[in-house]
């Protein structure tokens, strides 16, 4: 007789989730020229004239606006560019990224 014992096989299914998305927001200041704003925007975030306008103007009324939503790595990215690109001016200009809920 064969005593050999036959386990059956199991797939351990792995299941992938979504990387969590984080905000880049857009800090106003009183320093920074609308239009420099709207011309950092419209390169680092590639906003049409209207959309990066539209953004500068909510962040100018509200004090911060939500620019755009990426993946944790992107969000960073895109923020430090921004704002790096604000201070090799001299400007005041801050990105910030929180979690997005």
């Amino acid at each position: 007789m064969n005593d050999a014992v036959t386990k059956p096989k199991t797939r351990t299914k792995t299941k992938v989730e979504r990387p969590r998305l984080h905000k880049v927001i857009l800090i106003n200041d009183d320093y920074t020229p609308r239009e420099f704003v709207t011309l950092v925007l419209k390169a680092e975030f590639r906003m049409s004239e209207d959309q990066a306008y539209k953004v500068m103007i909510t962040a100018h009324k509200l004090g911060a606006c939500v620019v755009a939503v990426f993946t944790k790595d992107v969000a960073e990215t895109k923020a430090t560019r921004a704002t790096d690109a604000g201070r090799a001016k001299g400007y005041p200009l801050l990105f910030t990224t929180e979690p997005e809920e």
